[in-house]
């Protein structure tokens, strides 16, 4: 028969074209080439018949072309997808977690929920999970949805230069907040398949400004969003009548039959959650001095893109070096892998170190966790444990839209089921037998070391799991969070939940006073009416009122000033979100911080 050979991404073969495959999946012979073993995006490279085998191939410099193409393709879509952030809506770039936690605690960011910020936000993520970024597509889907809430209760478009006329009661901030707390729940729920996790997703990490009819708002607006994104994967799938899909992203079902966990577990969860804690603070520490620098060196947008284009070109030539230099070879049957990549492995057998690279990170996660034991060898999850962690904190915080949610939990599911092999090797004990059980709490620890979520990220990942079992471990493996950091690092007013412990001696005489204004004679010929703009009852504080009580009226009320006035109620003074965001305490006491002009 006629002989063919293909070099694909990673993988050379010399087979008859009439030659049958395993299909891994239904056991059943199938005819090369198949989907089985061809890369989803290229087939690279055509040789005449008769040519030679891989080894020799190498020798003649066919992988080095390939690594130039793979480097090169991945640069070519960052580039697209980092200079529309930089070029056109800065304020699309990262997760947009940080930026919307600031918007409701009331801290007004321009662009944050435009409408053009969006349309830069799907495009630019779309761009960064092609290009091959250690990225994940959750943190900008929740900023993606207060975007569109924001808009929806406006009813106008800043962007568009139109105003619809609908919805002109909740053009107040108040509403704007509540719509945009209820936007960024049913992103978490679009994302993971978990209304309940959204909510509290929103309550823990976003909204300041809390009460019980707000809840059973978002809740509503979480369960449509599950609804509408199950109709449609339905109408996808080609079953339009079936509502049951999970989200997003699905880690599969735990079976509690096969994955038990004893009392005796319990201690080695809560060592895992420190083992996670500890990377979480280790990866926010390098992400904090490398975002320092980029403030400081690489503040124009042209070196900000070429900055995400050498990311792209190094992961892929990481990855590539990692791949050739591997020899983890895995059977093909009884595999989940999708895209199997043969590369050096004998027939039937795929490289293990190839597929964790070229599955998409969600598929990657789930072969983490449900993969039979003995698929994935020590080395080889080290390895890329090791090296996922620098280029995911090289990643994050790049001018690009890009999210952390799904990097962590892969980083910790390599280094989970890692631990779960080497407890198996250890005790040689029955009960450590399954390690994706290990590679679901590593996942979680990994997580909740990183953002510091806990209530919420114990139920998104029993959502997710499908399986309310794990609670207890979900909350015990977590643990300033990543998101909190670049918040400070960008200079924000932003209000915790309480003031420093050793501001009772501060006074609201410490804030602003009311300056002495030079008016010309002709200034003051002039008219305006500006009764529609002002307040007639404004809120109000002695002079004599502690910063805690100042911090509280803050927070409660969503204030961005506070008119400070004498005992005979003459105004002296304003206080500013900026006053009291200033202070922290500090290792010498209180201190004060420079804050962005905004």
């Amino acid at each position: 028969s006629p002989r063919s050979a293909f070099f694909r991404i990673g993988q050379m073969s010399n087979v008859d074209l009439d030659d049958e495959l395993l299909d891994p999946v239904s056991a059943r012979l199938v005819p090369y080439p198949s989907p089985l073993t061809t890369h989803p995006f290229f087939l690279w490279g055509c040789r005449p018949a008769g040519a030679l085998d891989i080894d020799k191939f190498t020798e003649r410099g066919g992988l080095s072309f390939s690594l130039l193409l793979w480097a090169t393709l991945n640069s070519a879509f960052v580039l697209v997808g980092s200079a529309i952030v930089a070029f056109v809506e800065p304020v699309a770039a990262g997760s947009g977690i940080p930026q919307i936690k600031c918007f409701l605690n009331g801290v007004k960011i321009p662009h944050v929920v435009r409408l053009k910020t969006l349309v830069i936000k799907v495009s630019g993520v779309i761009l960064s999970v092609v290009g091959g970024l250690a990225v994940g597509k959750e943190g900008p889907m929740i900023h993606s949805g207060s975007v569109i809430a924001a808009g929806i209760s406006q009813g106008r478009s800043t962007s568009l230069k139109r105003d619809f006329k609908i919805f002109e009661y909740f053009r107040r901030d108040t509403e704007k907040r509540d719509f945009v707390s209820a936007g960024a729940a049913a992103g978490v729920s679009a994302a993971f398949g978990a209304p309940v996790g959204g909510v509290l997703f929103s309550l823990e990490e976003g909204a300041s400004f809390w009460n019980q009819f707000l809840t059973w708002r978002i809740f509503f607006a979480s369960m449509i969003s599950t609804f509408t994104l199950n109709f449609v994967l339905s109408i996808y799938h080609g079953n339009i009548w079936d509502l049951s899909s999970p989200g997003l992203i699905n880690f599969g079902r735990f079976d509690t039959e096969t994955m038990v966990y004893t009392i005796h577990e319990i201690p080695i969860f809560i060592a895992m959650g420190v083992v996670g804690g500890i990377l979480g603070a280790v990866f926010n520490a390098l992400n904090y001095w490398l975002t320092m620098f980029r403030i400081r060196y690489i503040h124009r947008p042209c070196l900000q893109v070429i900055e995400a284009m050498l990311v792209a070109a190094v992961t892929a030539t990481v990855a590539f070096v990692l791949i050739y230099s591997s020899r983890d070879c895995q059977p093909l049957q009884g595999s989940s892998v999708s895209y199997p990549l043969q590369l050096f492995c004998a027939d039937g057998e795929y490289n293990s170190m190839a597929a964790a690279f070229f599955n998409t990170p969600e598929k990657s996660v789930v072969s983490l966790f449900h993969d039979p034991p003995g698929s994935y060898n020590p080395v080889t999850l080290g390895l890329f444990t090791l090296v996922y962690f620098f280029l995911a904190c090289w990643t994050y915080g790049l001018t690009v839209s890009a999210g952390v949610f799904i990097p962590s939990l892969l980083i910790g599911a390599a280094w989970g089921r890692l631990f779960g092999i080497s407890l198996s090797y250890v005790t040689g004990a029955a009960i450590w037998a399954d390690p994706g059980k290990y590679a679901l709490m590593g996942a979680a620890a990994q997580l909740g070391g990183i953002v510091r979520m806990t209530l919420s990220l114990t139920v998104i990942m029993m959502e997710a799991t499908s399986n309310p079992t794990y609670g207890l471990p979900f909350l015990l493996v977590p643990c300033f969070g990543l998101y909190d950091m670049h918040i400070q690092l960008q200079s924000v007013p932003f209000l915790h939940w309480e003031a420093p412990v050793t501001s009772h001696s501060l006074t609201a005489r410490y804030g602003g006073t009311v300056a002495s204004i030079h008016v010309s004679q002709d200034e003051r010929e002039c008219t305006m009416d500006l009764s529609e703009f002002m307040n007639p009852s404004p809120y109000t504080v002695p002079q004599e009122a502690s910063l805690p009580r100042v911090f509280k009226l803050f927070r409660a009320l969503g204030l961005r000033h506070l008119v400070v006035v004498d005992n005979c109620n003459q105004v002296v003074g304003l206080v500013t979100r900026k006053d009291l965001a200033r202070y922290r305490l500090g290792k010498g006491g209180l201190e004060e911080l420079s804050l962005a002009q905004t």
